[in-house]
């Protein structure tokens, strides 16, 4: 049933534009909201610069074209143009891509840039996806480096981590609990709520903004501030598509994603309040002891040899950070 009422969509999309073509299909992960949602920021900066230079751009919401693996299915098969997904699309596309998220390497999103571009890594994960269908075009920040939120204890150094059962995104995260020794548990971000109200999982690894935009001050009421990596998602775009376009197309496409990713960088900047806000909404707000962080640094380099990329891929990130 939900294959068929993604396919209708998707239908319904293509009947209201006349052509394929003739519209850019944009499928959102996240509420259309410009002050707290950074990749909203990006999704909408790149359709307005494309709708601004005669490429029609249309937004749809999060679920209307479908969950990550048939957004991702539908980019690969050129179905859908662009997709704000989440990064293990990409990485199950291009393993390397999963480095964007090893922990404590990156102080800042700017040395993540810089990474990518000038350290050439969007070009390495590149080469893997298209062969695939699919191009990541960006890296768009959810907002401030992740930290850790449960509903039991405050977590002020490592051992507080090992009564806790977390929920994890995918395989990179489970490997961080265990390095942590806590433990992981694979859940759908649509059942996280029941998760942690019935103890499935006890706490998740996101950034600060997270239990604000989808209501889960009821229940999470610790976080710590424990900055272990850049939250960001994947902006990627269909392959067959992105090569279809003509030169003029492809660099409104490229010039969109600059200014895309400049105004997501921008909004990134202004999230300074955010900790205050969750304090707001009855959550204790702990900040990590420089003894405190050093643990969770130590213990998070295990994953840096027994995580999910190989000593090449590690080794790859190093040098395109400087390490």
């Amino acid at each position: 049933m939900k294959s068929f009422q993604t396919l209708a969509a998707i239908g319904f999309a293509i009947a209201c534009s006349g052509q394929v073509a003739a519209e850019v299909k944009i499928a959102l992960d996240s509420p259309a909201d410009l002050e707290g949602s950074g990749t909203y920021v990006w999704a909408h900066t790149f359709a307005e610069h494309l709708n601004a230079n005669g490429m029609q751009a249309v937004e749809y919401e999060r679920g209307a074209l479908g969950e990550e693996a048939e957004k991702l299915d539908q980019v690969s098969q050129g179905l859908l143009e662009v997709s704000m997904s989440d990064l293990k699309s990409a990485g199950q596309l291009a393993n390397i891509t999963y480095g964007v998220y090893l922990p404590y390497l990156f102080a800042n999103a700017a040395e993540l840039d810089a990474a990518l571009i000038e350290g050439g890594m969007l070009e390495k994960i590149n080469e893997d996806t298209t062969q695939q269908g699919v191009r990541v075009l960006a890296f768009p920040a959810l907002g401030l480096a992740s930290g850790i939120f449960n509903t039991k204890q405050a977590v002020v150094s490592l051992d507080d981590m090992s009564s806790l059962r977390m929920r994890a995104l995918d395989e990179v995260q489970i490997k961080l609990y265990e390095a942590w020794n806590s433990t992981g548990t694979m859940v759908s971000w649509s059942e996280v709520p029941n998760a942690l109200q019935t103890g499935v999982a006890d706490g998740y690894l996101n950034p600060p903004f997270v239990p604000l935009m989808f209501g889960h001050t009821d229940f999470i009421r610790h976080f710590t501030d424990a900055s272990v990596n850049p939250s960001v998602r994947t902006a990627i775009v269909s392959e067959d598509w992105y090569q279809g376009l003509s030169d003029t197309e492809r660099a409104t496409v490229d010039e969109a994603a600059a200014k895309a990713t400049a105004a997501n960088r921008a909004w990134l900047a202004s999230r300074v309040n955010i900790l205050e806000e969750l304090k707001a909404a009855g959550i204790t707000v702990t900040q990590l002891s420089p003894e405190a962080r050093d643990e969770f640094v130590e213990a998070s380099k295990k994953t840096y040899t027994d995580g999910v990329l190989n000593a090449e891929e590690v080794a790859a990130w190093l040098a395109a950070t400087g390490r």
